[in-house]
């Protein structure tokens, strides 16, 4: 696994590739989602699950027809938000801002977003304008790079115990990383604790 570099820069790296789009799916976060899978990724995490999207090439350029399809996808009422995966979200900002901020404008918060990051919340805070501007579109990131020695598949949505799972707005209020807890749903007890 690389360390992250100060000329990691998207606008430098990224080729406004996608790896897939995955809509109406269950597992990358809490219900259902639309997932997008960016290409390009530097951590280059032994056990990676999403090696193939290492490469900033890697599949298909990001398109206005896709955006199209991935905001009509989430306009249904049982979508409860967009997913960005990869590769590396965070090395290919201008596809993800363009589709979150997009997201923001027809749905203001009434969809979350999540994303997985190699980055931590911390290394985000004092990044480039790009990936703070992105971490502040998000709700939930799960931070940090996959460690294999501390692969764990009993962990919800994440695949190393090193990773968190953060409420970036109550992070960015405190200053300080802040666990992310499940929404309440009407007729499902939650966890004490």
């Amino acid at each position: 696994m690389r360390e992250p570099q100060p000329d990691w820069l998207s606008a430098r790296l990224s080729q406004d590739h996608v790896a897939d789009y995955k809509p109406f799916v269950f597992v990358d976060g809490e219900g259902v989602r639309c997932s997008l899978y960016v290409s390009g990724c530097l951590f280059a995490c032994k056990g990676c699950f999403n090696e193939a999207a290492w490469s900033f090439r890697y599949g298909q350029p990001y398109s206005a027809g896709l955006e199209d399809q991935i905001l009509a996808d989430l306009g249904h009422e049982s979508v409860q938000g967009l997913s960005l995966l990869g590769g590396e979200p965070f090395l290919n900002t201008s596809v993800c801002l363009r589709v979150t901020r997009r997201l923001r404008a027809e749905h203001g918060r009434r969809k979350d977003v999540w994303a997985w990051s190699g980055y931590t919340f911390e290394q985000l805070l004092t990044a480039s304008a790009d990936k703070v501007a992105l971490l502040h579109e998000l709700d939930v990131l799960v931070d940090g790079p996959f460690t294999l020695a501390e692969r764990d598949l009993t962990l919800p949505f994440r695949g190393s115990r090193n990773q968190r799972v953060l409420d970036v707005p109550a992070s960015l209020r405190a200053g300080r990383a802040v666990a992310w807890r499940p929404r309440s749903r009407p007729g499902v007890e939650q966890p004490a604790g």
